[in-house]
């Protein structure tokens, strides 16, 4: 069997055996959710309940504000005790909508339950995946109904659904790809409709045969190919993924669609066709929950707005003082300094590791060794990157292809001398774009 892959990338450890057979477990309502305006890319939502108010689990609470932007809902029943600035992922206080748990779980009698697919239309499906409140979830969380509707003179061809999980640690999509194969295949078929879409993809690294073998069961006789992947990082980035599936190369600085297609998360296919089902739109997701430091690892459905202290402490709590707490992988995820901070769309793990794993020997200089070029799946310089970074010259360094890089992460992985290169480049971009904004 011929493996789908990409040009260059790497092979970190995938430490994945301690939760990839665990099925998924629901996590118990909490007292309270933190539920953040700004869970997504773009504009912020914007509330529509004031404190004092008894909401419902489903009922929207904040209207998308913008194109870009979508909508906020209850993730449990309740009364609204704040709307406030509250710890955010970001680092930052932000705005945020506090429910305390009325213990009776309504759900909304506004929610609309069976949508038939086959008399939906494409701007009506587009409009519902808003609505449902859906952005990607394998860590993006770009709004995703914006996706569906191309620039002029724009066809999407293929919509690809990434299954990859390579990140190392996460198994939260390959248990969804296992557990809800059906809400997966009908969110696709959504997805389709919508861009008026041929064929879809499904692209699995090929060490999850047992969700490989759901899926194609799940999509016989439709349009859809499963493609076995071949196990490397980043294999499940946009870019990666469309040259994998289809031979087709995103041009530098563009969009994926210039190349006619469309990227989402299963996760988020899964949602959607959650939503067409039942009518509950985006107030839970599942996330792995692993790690040296924790004691009962699990791939858990959580609640949108539980605070990660409550998500550890139903694991069992820490081994001991954690050395580092991430949200979502080792690659890509931010490191995180606090437990009052919520689980939102975009989360899609907990990783705790033990003091004894993150110290490590300071970095050292630059040994132009070359690594880092080597395994660059995007084709740029890090190592050039990193030096302007971190010595200001931004010109120098957006000349050298700066904004393209995704941070996967690939290079400061591979890099003998420990160069915080992905921290450089993070902070260059930020600068550049503060400038551009400016100016």
């Amino acid at each position: 069997m011929r493996l789908r892959t990409f040009k260059k990338g790497i092979h970190p450890p995938g430490n994945k055996e301690r939760t990839a057979s665990l099925p998924i477990e629901v996590l118990p309502l909490p007292q309270q959710v933190v539920l953040p305006l700004g869970q997504h890319l773009g504009a912020p939502s914007e509330p529509v309940v004031s404190v004092g108010v008894q909401v419902l689990t489903g009922q929207k609470i904040a209207e998308a504000k913008g194109m870009v932007s979508v909508p906020l809902h209850a993730s449990i029943s309740g009364r609204v005790v704040a709307i406030e600035p509250r710890p955010h992922a970001c680092g930052q206080l932000t705005p945020a909508i506090v429910i305390e748990n009325d213990g009776n779980e309504r759900i909304s009698s506004e929610l609309v339950s069976n949508h038939n697919l086959d008399e939906l239309s494409a701007e009506q499906i587009k409009d519902l995946i808003k609505q449902a409140g859906l952005v990607g979830m394998g860590g993006a969380a770009f709004p995703t109904h914006v996706k569906y509707s191309p620039p002029p003179g724009k066809q999407i061809e293929y919509v690809i659904l990434n299954g990859a999980e390579c990140e190392p640690y996460l198994t939260c999509d390959h248990r969804l790809m296992v557990e809800r194969s059906s809400d997966l295949i009908l969110g696709l078929l959504a997805f389709m409709k919508a861009a008026k879409a041929q064929k879809g993809f499904i692209g699995v690294e090929v060490n999850k045969p047992d969700a490989i073998a759901n899926l194609k069961q799940a999509a016989a006789g439709l349009p859809i190919e499963v493609l076995p992947l071949q196990v490397k990082y980043p294999q499940g980035e946009e870019k990666m993924l469309i040259y994998a599936a289809t031979g087709r190369v995103v041009p530098v600085g563009a969009l994926p669609i210039e190349t006619g297609v469309v990227v989402n998360n299963v996760a988020t296919a899964a949602a959607l066709g959650e939503y067409l089902r039942t009518g509950l739109p985006l107030v839970s997701r599942i996330i792995t929950v692993t790690g040296q430091g924790i004691p009962n690892p699990k791939n858990v459905e959580v609640r949108l707005g539980t605070l990660i202290e409550d998500v550890i402490n139903y694991c069992g709590g820490f081994k001991e003082p954690p050395g580092r707490i991430i949200l979502g992988g080792p690659m890509t995820g931010p490191a995180q300094y606090r437990l009052d901070i919520p689980v939102m769309k975009g989360t899609s793990g907990i990783l705790v590791q033990t003091r004894a794993e993150v110290e490590k020997p300071d970095h050292a200089p630059c040994i132009r060794c070359g690594r880092c070029v080597d395994v660059c799946p995007y084709n740029l310089l890090p190592n050039y990157l990193g030096d302007y970074a971190e010595h200001d010259k931004l010109g120098e360094a957006e000349k050298y292809g700066i904004l393209d890089c995704r941070e996967c992460g690939s290079c400061t992985y591979i890099c003998p001398s420990r160069r915080p290169l992905i921290q450089l480049i993070k902070n260059a971009k930020s600068k550049i774009m503060a400038s551009r904004k400016k100016g």
